[in-house]
């Protein structure tokens, strides 16, 4: 039963990839002739660069609220040490299966003399309140979009319920239950304990600035191509949301690739932006986010202090 659990698990990942794929490269080759009309000039090579620096210091903001994890669960670390091991082993995402990244860091805690169950669930609470976190900017931005046409009533609806369950279930209250109904009939043989003892706002709010930061980087590449409205930006910053979360939580590609793309396309198909626009932005922008993890890798690589 395990081995066709995992087989189907396997195959349905790739299976969503090559859909994704399929349609990002269909709507590539019926737009080619337009991206192809697309220029730059001097005042979008500026935004292109400030949303590279953006996209860059949400990662680095993303490493530092990881090491506030770590310290909420007693279990502080240098920020130095922390962030250079996000940085480095963020680009290990793109490995096969999207875990890479996570193995690394719970190895590397794991070797400071941290307990190997804590380790795991510092790692694995972060792209929970990612999630969490992505929902709930998607939420309030479409609010004040007006919700017309990125939503429907029910995907509206699915996505309030889930959040509000999202943000009930990191409560100390549920996620002490739940790690202590894991010890007991799963991790029977680790001693550790794993207690919060306050909601983690801080972490919450850390998470928010990382998504806000996320999406000021794709407003940005977008206005490298075309001058948007003020009205426009909580409408592309709720669309956005939305699909870095499916492209974090739907199995598919590393780091979403495939995924996010194909539902930014899906989400602005409605509104009245030009397509070329859009598929130029989701292009650019993966583009200049693996630059920036790259850099990042780069730099902790040249920090001789070791791991």
């Amino acid at each position: 039963m395990k081995t066709i659990v995992t087989f189907f698990r396997v195959y349905l990942r790739w299976f969503i990839f090559g859909i994704s794929l399929l349609f990002i490269i269909n709507t590539f080759q019926n737009n080619w002739n337009s991206i192809t009309t697309i220029t730059f000039d001097d005042q979008s090579k500026y935004f292109l660069i400030l949303a590279f620096f953006v996209t860059f210091f949400s990662h680095v903001w993303s490493a530092l609220v990881w090491s506030k994890i770590l310290e909420i669960l007693k279990q502080p670390m240098k920020t130095r040490w922390v962030l250079k091991l996000y940085l480095i082993t963020n680009i290990f995402k793109y490995i096969p299966g999207n875990v890479g990244h996570f193995y690394a860091r719970i190895v590397s805690i794991y070797q400071q003399g941290v307990s190997w169950k804590i380790a795991s669930f510092s790692v694995l609470l972060e792209p929970l309140l990612m999630a969490i976190s992505a929902s709930v900017i998607s939420l309030l931005a479409c609010l004040l979009s007006g919700c017309k046409t990125t939503y429907n009533t029910w995907l509206l609806f699915i996505q309030i319920v889930t959040t509000l369950i999202g943000l009930l279930v990191i409560h100390p209250f549920f996620i002490n239950k739940i790690t202590s109904f894991l010890k007991k009939n799963v991790l029977e043989n680790i001693q550790d304990d794993i207690y919060l003892r306050e909601y983690p706002k801080i972490i919450v709010l850390g998470e928010l600035g990382f998504i806000l930061l996320r999406g000021l980087g794709f407003i940005l590449t977008w206005m490298a191509f075309i001058p948007i409205s003020i009205f426009q930006i909580p409408l592309l910053l709720s669309v956005f949301s939305l699909a870095w979360l499916l492209g974090l939580v739907i199995p598919g590609a590393p780091s979403g690739i495939g995924i996010f793309e194909a539902a930014i396309i899906i989400l602005l198909k409605t509104e009245n932006f030009p397509i070329q626009i859009i598929i130029s932005t989701i292009a650019i922008f993966r583009l200049l986010s693996i630059m920036a993890e790259v850099v990042g890798a780069g730099l902790g690589l040249l920090d001789k202090k070791t791991i």
